[in-house]
């Protein structure tokens, strides 16, 4: 491939323009803001009496970058946890909306918990859930995919009522009547990004330009598990093993016997190998 470097140093200087203001524009003291209103009025900001802190901020902020080098990234995501988090998911905001605000809108024209208005929604939870990998929490990441995830409610299927091997566009928030009942199900993008968490996040086998990356985050008391992949014109047969009771970091890989240096497999072009990783 050729090299663009231009293209490439041009983008950068974006990104870090870009990250400059959101953390001089956007930090709230404990979380990210949302956004500004018509009038340039902050929503989603401890200023507020409703609608204080919002879920996708989190979520995009953390995955972009934000807050890597200063803690802000992990007081974030604890602050979702403290106010966002539930045994159903994650809730869009809080607090709920109680009233109708027509510089708002939509957001709060539905009932406390219900769709956008607190609801929790299946698409957003695994940006949440991203986050918890990338700061390296396998618990928490386990806790909030099998949250939401449909074949994990069948303990609470009076309350869920929604089929247990499709993904739900929403869940009934906190502050519904009907917490913990699905609604809309097949209407979401959620069930792409959660193989794609519990796949290359959780699991931590990720395809590369140049191969496969192993780089796990699970929870501490997984001892090991395998996965078989097929990659291009080979397959892979990896064994994880949690020798330290680690949620993150790779410790040592071999590939057919002979051990090999960083968290990149090598390229196969045929045949099925032997892989094995240690944390």
């Amino acid at each position: 491939f050729t090299a663009r470097e231009g293209d490439a140093g041009r983008m950068r200087a974006h990104y870090a323009e870009m990250l400059e203001v959101v953390e001089r524009e956007a930090w709230d003291g404990e979380w990210y803001t949302r956004a500004y209103d018509a009038e340039g009025r902050v929503i989603g900001s401890q200023t507020n009496s409703e609608g204080k802190i919002f879920i996708e901020s989190q979520g995009w902020c953390v995955l972009g970058g934000a807050g890597a080098d200063n803690g802000r990234a992990r007081q974030a995501m604890e602050s979702v946890h403290k106010h966002l988090f539930t045994k159903n998911g994650v809730v869009l905001q809080q607090p709920a909306y109680s009233t109708y605000d027509k510089n708002l809108g939509e957001v709060t024209s539905y009932p406390p918990g219900v769709k956008e208005n607190a609801g929790i929604f299946s698409h957003n939870n695994t940006w949440i859930n991203l986050g918890w990998c990338l700061l390296g929490d396998g618990d928490r990441a386990l806790e909030y995919y099998l949250s939401i995830c449909p074949s994990a409610k069948q303990d609470q299927i009076e309350t869920y009522r929604g089929e247990p091997y499709v993904y739900a566009q929403m869940i009934a928030g906190k502050d519904a009547p009907r917490f913990g009942q699905a609604k809309d199900s097949w209407l979401t993008g959620a069930a792409a990004w959660n193989y794609y968490v519990i796949t290359q996040n959780i699991l931590g086998v990720k395809p590369d330009y140049m191969g496969l990356r192993i780089d796990p985050c699970i929870p501490e008391d997984w001892r090991e598990y395998t996965v078989r992949r097929a990659f291009r014109k080979a397959v892979y047969n990896i064994h994880v093993s949690n020798e330290t009771r680690a949620c993150r970091g790779v410790k040592s890989i071999t590939v057919d016997g002979q051990r090999i240096e960083g968290t990149l497999l090598p390229l196969f072009y045929d045949g099925e190998h032997r892989v094995e990783v240690v944390l």
